[in-house]
């Protein structure tokens, strides 16, 4: 957490920060959802705040979602479907990485769905995405569905909108200049 930086461009509010550090969010059974572009930190925000929240005795688990879509469809094919959500459920704090870089399919719409049930006001999720939470809608072609996981997700979460240069490019800008100072 003290190596999180907010320069003004980021968008980053230190008091939300702060509070979420606490961890209240995750006893309280809330959600995160952190927006922005690609290196905007997003990823490293999350698992700096799920660092803190194993630190506290909490359990985390961090996954991409064509990950996690991709481990559910193998749990179908092999007989342990039920084992895995369970441990999804389980778990006091799930990050869903890449969410949205490309619409659900009726298979994952459900198995989403499935998901959020199983966590909603028990467990605390964190969602990161390129795409703003205005657009969400349109990534669930089913739109029953879409409102059912949505509601879920969206309506107790806290949100960051993260802006800025991305902080790969301006890491390897400093790289590169540091090698040609030396």
């Amino acid at each position: 957490m003290e190596d999180i930086v907010y320069p003004a461009t980021r968008n980053l509010d230190r008091a939300l920060v702060r509070k979420l550090s606490t961890c209240a969010w995750i006893k309280e059974h809330h959600n995160l959802v952190i927006t922005g572009l690609t290196g905007v930190g997003k990823s490293y925000l999350a698992c700096a705040l799920a660092h803190k929240a194993c630190l506290e005795g909490y359990t985390s688990l961090y996954t991409r979602a064509p990950r996690l879509f991709g481990e559910l469809e193998t749990a179908k094919a092999d007989g342990r479907y039920q084992k895995v959500l369970q441990s999804f459920a389980k778990v006091d704090l799930l990050i869903i990485d890449d969410w949205g870089l490309s619409k659900l399919n009726g298979r994952e719409e459900r198995e989403l769905l499935e998901v959020m049930e199983d966590r909603y006001e028990v467990r605390s999720t964190i969602f990161l995405s390129q795409v703003p939470v205005k657009d969400w809608h349109e990534l669930i072609p089913n739109k029953t569905i879409a409102d059912a996981i949505l509601d879920r997700v969206v309506h107790n979460s806290y949100r960051i909108e993260l802006s800025g240069p991305s902080m790969r490019k301006e890491k390897n800008k400093a790289t590169v200049k540091e090698k040609k100072d030396e």
